[in-house]
């Protein structure tokens, strides 16, 4: 009970501190506002990055115009990629420099002269540091041509194979139906690209930063609450309150409480405000999201017992608030989508807990089922108990 009446009290503090307020509240509002209006065209709503590709072949090949009219000018993928193609490499070197085309594709001479051995020449893709991502879909639309053209010639071969060692039925016109037929399927307008979303619903880009800006201000939590036990351990409040018949447990608990209050009813005002004064959809399961935000609440909450037991001093709190903090939303998707960071620094972006809150939120937002929830919801959790299992433990003998 006790510990109740200290997270009240806390929470009265930081409610009626007109700068927290501001900070904790209004903030994330507004840059929601300005972020998710001014990069909506960044995220492109619709579905895929438009990509222009320039094309040039330095020779004519079944295979390369198979590539280019079946796989790169496939009708389903045509509102999303348009193809230019030139007719040498230093014009398409120029387009490239003048911005006329996202990424360029050359086609090297006799490019499946061993298509039988199941090999294609190397492709060379010419890009631009900017288009990351047109790049990457150039890329994966040339290897999945050339996986399916892989597959291809090896089944072929071990089809005709086969049935020469068995000496059963007309070899020849068996490998060339079954060749014939295999070469439908790898040039089929399965590009290996479709557009579409992981859930039911596409993410919009006010729901994504309305998230984000969600996930990052609550990370603040952090280092208000490690202030406040700080602050409170420097003018002795923390001292006489442990004078008074109330257990050391009691008080630090209560310290995680009132962060923990805080939180949730930050995460609630800003779901509520966001959806009526932006018209943001959090999601079809009230429950899941609720859930989700009071897991992340909960880890917030806990580090800040455990950066508390290790810091001796406000200020610096208030360096890893401006520095820590501003780390962590970068790594988690908070002021860039992660799509767009390099493979290393996707997997280093792991180890944020805003990051898997994040794309939680985003789940939800497009629809998802609770056994996709549930690890990174016990995950959470499990971080913040354990947190203030050692922030307790350590503040206590301190």
């Amino acid at each position: 009970m006790k510990s109740f009446i200290i997270a009240w009290k806390d929470f009265k503090i930081r409610f009626t501190d007109r700068r927290g307020f501001m900070m904790m509240l209004l903030m994330p509002l507004l840059l929601t506002a300005i972020l998710g209006s001014a990069l909506s065209g960044f995220l492109n709503e619709g579905g895929l990055p438009k990509t222009v590709i320039g094309y040039y072949q330095e020779d004519e090949d079944t295979f390369t115009n198979m590539f280019r009219t079946d796989v790169l000018e496939a009708k389903e993928i045509k509102d999303d990629v348009k193809v230019k193609k030139v007719s040498s490499r230093t014009d398409l070197e120029e387009m490239l420099k003048e911005k006329k085309i996202d990424v360029g594709i050359i086609i090297p001479k006799q490019w499946s002269e061993h298509i039988q051995e199941g090999k294609l020449k190397e492709v060379e893709l010419l890009t631009d540091p900017a288009k990351d991502i047109q790049a990457k879909i150039a890329d994966s639309l040339i290897r999945s041509f050339f996986e399916r053209v892989q597959t291809t010639a090896f089944t072929t071969k071990s089809v005709v194979t086969d049935l020469a060692q068995s000496q059963q039925g007309n070899v020849q016109e068996v490998a060339k139906n079954v060749g014939t037929d295999l070469q439908a399927i790898a040039t089929s307008n399965k590009s290996g690209i479709e557009t579409g979303t992981i859930g039911k619903k596409t993410v919009t880009a006010m729901q994504y930063y309305a998230a984000a800006m969600l996930v990052m201000f609550l990370l603040y939590n952090v280092t208000v609450g490690a202030k406040s036990i700080v602050g409170e351990q420097r003018t002795e409040t923390l001292a006489r309150l442990l004078t008074t018949p109330t257990s050391s447990y009691s008080v630090l608990l209560g310290k995680f409480f009132g962060t923990l209050l805080f939180a949730c009813i930050q995460f609630g005002v800003f779901v509520i405000a966001t959806h009526y004064a932006f018209g943001v959809n959090w999601g079809d399961d009230i429950a899941q999201l609720t859930v989700v935000g009071i897991s992340y609440a909960i880890c917030v909450s806990g580090l800040s017992m455990l950066i508390a037991a290790f810091i001796r001093d406000e200020k610096t709190a208030d360096v890893m608030g401006g520095i820590g903090i501003q780390l962590l939303a970068i790594l988690g998707g908070s002021m860039l989508p992660i799509y767009v960071f390099p493979d290393t620094l996707q997997k280093v972006a792991n180890v944020a807990p805003n990051k898997w809150a994040l794309t939680s939120f985003l789940d939800i937002m497009s629809g998802t089922s609770w056994n996709m929830l549930l690890p990174i919801i016990l995950s959470l959790s499990s971080a913040g108990i354990l947190s203030v299992i050692i922030g307790t433990l350590r503040l206590r003998t301190r």
